[in-house]
Order: C-alpha cells, then sequence, then structure tokens
C-alpha cells in the first residue's frame, strides 16, 4: 500500500521557499550568459544549500514521522482486515487506508508538503517542485520512518501475529503448507512489476497531478485535494487485492519506505521480491514526469491563466 502527499506551493509552510523551475522563457543569450544561466540553473536543481538548511532538516522531521505513523497505521490495518471474519477484508482495507492517508497528508502538508512517500519525492523532483538535495534528505527521512513504524508495530503484536502476516510487509508470494510438502504461491515477479508500475502511474496521474498544479489545489483546497488523494490510494489498493485475488500477494505498494520497513524488520521472504517494490514506483515517476514535460505548455505546473 502507499503513503502519498500533495506538493503544491503553500506559502505558510517551509517547503515552497526553494522552488526549481523545469522550464524557462528567456531570450537567446550569448555563450557566456548561457553558460552562467547553466551553472545557475544547475546550481538550482541540485539545492546543495539544502543540505546544511536547517528548515529543511526540521521539514523532514514531519516525514520521519509521518511515514512512521502511515506504516503502522497501514501494517495494522492490513492485519486487522484479514484476521477479521469478514467476507470482504479488502474492502475494509482500502477504505481504512484511504482515510488514514488523508489524515496524515492534512497534518504534514504544512511543514513539508506532506509527501511520507518516496514516488511522491522524486515526482516533485523530477517535475522541477523541489531540489536533488531535498528529494534525498525527505527520502532518507521516509526510510527511516518506515524502520520506525515497523519497529513500533513489532514490539505490539504477538509472535504469531508477526509470523502469519509477517508485520503487514509488501510481498509477492510466500512459502504455504500443500498436499505434498511446502510450494510458492502468489503472484510472479513480472505480474508484481507490472502491478507496481501501473497502478504507480495511475496513482501519480489521477491524483498527485492535482497536488501538484497550484490553479487545481488552490480552486479545490487543502481537504478537498487531500481526501481526493486518499481516495485513489484506496481504490488502487482494493483493485489490485480483487483483480489477483492471490493468495501470498499483499497487494500494490506504490511506497518503498512502506515496504522497506518490514523487511528490515522482519527480514526472511520480505526481501524475495523487495526490488520490485522499488523499480516499479520509480520507473512510474520517471514515466509520470516526461508526461508533464509533453503537454500543451499552457498546463504546466504552475502557469497562471491569461
Amino acid at each position: 500500500m502507499a503513503g502519498i502527499a500533495g506538493v503544491v506551493h503553500d506559502d505558510e509552510s517551509g517547503y515552497g521557499g526553494n522552488r526549481v523551475q523545469p522550464f524557462a522563457s528567456t531570450p537567446r543569450p550569448s555563450k557566456t550568459e548561457r553558460g552562467k544561466r547553466d551553472s545557475s540553473a544547475l546550481s538550482r536543481i541540485l539545492g546543495l544549500d539544502e543540505l546544511v538548511s536547517l528548515n529543511v532538516w526540521r521539514a523532514s522531521l514531519a516525514e520521519v514521522f509521518g511515514t512512521a505513523t502511515l506504516v503502522f497505521a497501514m501494517d495494522t490495518i492490513v492485519i486487522s482486515s484479514y484476521e477479521t471474519q469478514t467476507k470482504t477484508p479488502n474492502l475494509i482495507m482500502a477504505t481504512l487506508i484511504a482515510l488514514t492517508v488523508t489524515i496524515l497528508l492534512l497534518a504534514t502538508f504544512p511543514i513539508s508538503g506532506g509527501h511520507i512517500n518516496p514516488v511522491i519525492t522524486l515526482s516533485a523532483m523530477f517535475t522541477g517542485l523541489i531540489t536533488v538535495s531535498r528529494a534525498a534528505i525527505y527520502i532518507l527521512a521516509q526510510c527511516i520512518g518506515g524502520i520506525l513504524g515497523a519497529l513500533a508495530l513489532k514490539a505490539v503484536v504477538n509472535s504469531t501475529i508477526e509470523q502469519t502476516f509477517s508485520l503487514g510487509g509488501c510481498t509477492l508470494n510466500i512459502v504455504a503448507p500443500g498436499p505434498n510438502g511446502p510450494v510458492v504461491v502468489g503472484l510472479e515477479t513480472g505480474q508484481g512489476l507490472w502491478l507496481e508500475i501501473i497502478c504507480t502511474f495511475v496513482f501519480l496521474f489521477s491524483s498527485i497531478w492535482i497536488a501538484f498544479d497550484r490553479r487545481q489545489a488552490m480552486a479545490l483546497g487543502r481537504v478537498v485535494f487531500c481526501s481526493i488523494i486518499g481516495l485513489v490510494v484506496g481504490l488502487l489498493v482494493f483493485i489490485s487485492t480483487t483483480v489477483t485475488a492471490t493468495k501470498g500477494y499483499a497487494g500494490v505498494g506504490m511506497n518503498p519506505a512502506r515496504c522497506l520497513g518490514p523487511a528490515l524488520v522482519r527480514g526472511g521472504h520480505l526481501w524475495k521480491g523487495h526490488w520490485v517494490f522499488w523499480a516499479g514506483p520509480v520507473i512510474a515517476s520517471v514515466a509520470f514526469s516526461l508526461y508533464t514535460k509533453i503537454i500543451p505548455r499552457e498546463h504546466l505546473i504552475g502557469a497562471e491563466s491569461k
């Protein structure tokens, strides 16, 4: 499952202070001017000054605790949904995840922009909304948060629950008892990778774009676009677990940090195919950023209406 966030510019947050402009419209400069501009553009893209910015590191704390809370809550929801005697555990799980994501977005957005997911941070970096340095700090914070959330869950569940549900971590398949001995049940690696790519791209295209586009985000309001993002995440979780309906597959991840925490804390079979939960979302983030580059110029992020 995934954690997500809006990244629209907000004058009240520390997030919008060093925005990189991915597109520029200026007269053709001389070679000297072009060299200076290229150097300046590279400096803005890298944002090395943010590596030592106290405000950025303070903002990253929201990413740490936001991701930790997301992992703890989501993994608890996964475990409790399947542990509950109900015919539709995936529907209950998707609904609760949608609510959880919405609440966490609203809590972290004013401080850090509310990413709590490397996918959002990478997409924001690729589209020029944040610098490379800030992206690196945020992703580090999210991974630390994912580990803390998994450790917190491990501390409160008994060993039987931990082993049965693998701390609610991201899995493609598991080893289960069969009539002639243990058998591997779940999805093939290729299927899991395509699900990660497709679902993550749909997630970015259908909801995160609203948060990236300043005009849409301001028109809808913070509560509405955070709710839309949460709803889309819940729908994709429901779709991925319903379409596959395969025991051993935990559903689409869309959040590498959320998958990393349980894998490091629980270990074992959670590492099998773990790369899929990183490669798929990263590929989707690149594809999404390419989409933002080829759409008509008047629809670019942050463009002002005339």
